[in-house]
């Protein structure tokens, strides 16, 4: 008969994002997991099948808790101004404590190497393409604007957003500030 689990399977993702959001995929140990979630080593395969694949399902977490701020942006009617929230959102999003974390994806992303698994580098393409595609969608708000215009712009800002959860973990509200300004002043 199978053991019944106890835990809430929601509950110990949640708590594997945060392990991975702070320190990283590839610094996370199976270790760190085991404390921070509260179950054991055996539970943890026993649920998940290894690390990548609790990995994974932390990164549907967090795309749940991102696409609060990502639904507010689609409904946003304000164009270049409702994206320019959207950057200053993302910041109150990633703190934890005085000091962003960052993106978990742009965190996962600075780690990939060729050993790196091919599904984790699979979801990180495609979250990334819809956060661009959201952007595009926003920027063609714009209706002076043509694709291809569009295009490179979504790329600008999703790069841009890239470099920003990145100096979220270092510097100050005025700067982040300052470089979202600027960021603006080009699109």
């Amino acid at each position: 008969m199978a053991r019944r689990k106890e835990y809430i399977e929601e509950e110990v993702i949640e708590k594997a994002m945060h392990v991975f959001w702070r320190n990283g995929y590839e610094t996370t140990s199976m270790q760190m997991l085991e404390k921070e979630m509260g179950i054991n080593k055996f539970s943890i395969y026993s649920s998940f099948g290894s690390k990548n694949g609790l990995f994974l399902e932390s990164v549907k977490c967090y795309k749940k808790k991102l696409n609060k701020l990502i639904g507010i942006l689609k409904s946003s009617t304000k164009g270049i101004e409702g994206l320019k929230d959207y950057f200053k959102d993302f910041i109150i999003f990633s703190k934890d404590n005085e000091i962003g974390r960052g993106c978990l994806i742009t965190n996962t992303a600075n780690e990939v190497c060729e050993r790196t698994d091919e599904d984790i580098k699979k979801v990180l393409g495609t979250f990334t393409n819809e956060v661009r595609d959201v952007f595009k969608s926003v920027l063609a708000q714009d209706k002076t604007k043509d694709e291809s215009t569009l295009e490179a712009q979504a790329d600008y800002l999703l790069i841009a957003m890239i470099g920003l959860s990145s100096a979220s973990k270092l510097f100050n509200s005025v700067q982040l500030d300052h470089y979202i300004e600027h960021v603006f002043k080009n699109v």
